[in-house]
């Protein structure tokens, strides 16, 4: 299977992507593909790279694996497709960013990828799911990989913003210097750990603009797609 990642990533990568285990975690992919229905389209699997240039990085945000619904998932973590149905988890972030910038937002769609082109790495520990069936790749080798991603962002990037929404997000977040960048965590934005009390009120899109700007970096527009 092709990884079409941008040349960047691809430089970027090179070591990572030349191991053994990761050409037998595209034959796995390749296979799963063959033999399932799987999201997202092949030619999206590494969507979250070629949006968001490694040049261009100022945000992380990591999620677990992509939305398991016929032509939900574009690549990019808690993103979905113009014409799909907001998802909760991403009308609950939507509601957290509206409340902590203080704006009326009635967002019209869940498509990520304003955010992504503005430096903001929308990332799922796994990057491929077969239909219907969340968390079903676990079993393959992708979070070996894209552990080796958030490590290299931290080796080679400073003052990047990673933004850890839950307990999986946080053991992501285990390899990052901290020293070198904003470490950001809370629950998870799905509706059982927000109305739990544990995800509103973290304010981390203010505190992302307010760190970006004190490193001389350009601000995100949240708002600006809509």
């Amino acid at each position: 299977m092709q990884t079409n990642l941008n040349p960047k990533w691809q430089t970027v990568l090179s070591d990572e992507i030349q191991k053994p285990y990761f050409d037998d975690l595209m034959e796995d992919v390749a296979e799963e593909y063959y033999a399932h229905i799987c999201y997202p389209p092949k030619e999206l699997i590494f969507s979250a790279f070629n949006y968001c240039s490694f040049n261009d990085l100022k945000v992380v945000i990591i999620g677990q694996d992509p939305y398991h619904g016929k032509g939900e998932a574009n690549g990019l973590c808690f993103s979905v497709n113009d014409d799909i149905r907001i998802p909760p988890s991403l009308r609950n972030i939507y509601r957290e960013l509206s409340d902590d910038l203080g704006t009326i937002f009635l967002p019209t769609s869940g498509n990520l990828e304003d955010w992504a082109r503005q430096g903001i790495l929308l990332l799922n520990a796994s990057l491929t799911v077969r239909e219907d069936s969340p968390n079903s790749h676990k079993h393959l080798k992708w979070n070996h990989f894209t552990d080796a991603v958030i490590q290299k962002i931290s080796e080679e990037k400073e003052n990047v913003v990673f933004l850890l929404w839950g307990a999986f997000a946080n053991k992501k977040g285990l390899k990052i210097d901290r020293n070198k960048h904003l470490v950001l965590e809370s629950g998870h934005p799905s509706p059982m750990s927000a109305n739990q009390g544990k995800w509103f009120g973290n304010k981390h899109f203010s505190k992302t603009n307010d760190y970006l700007k004190q490193n001389g970096k350009e601000a995100i527009k949240w708002f600006s797609q809509y």
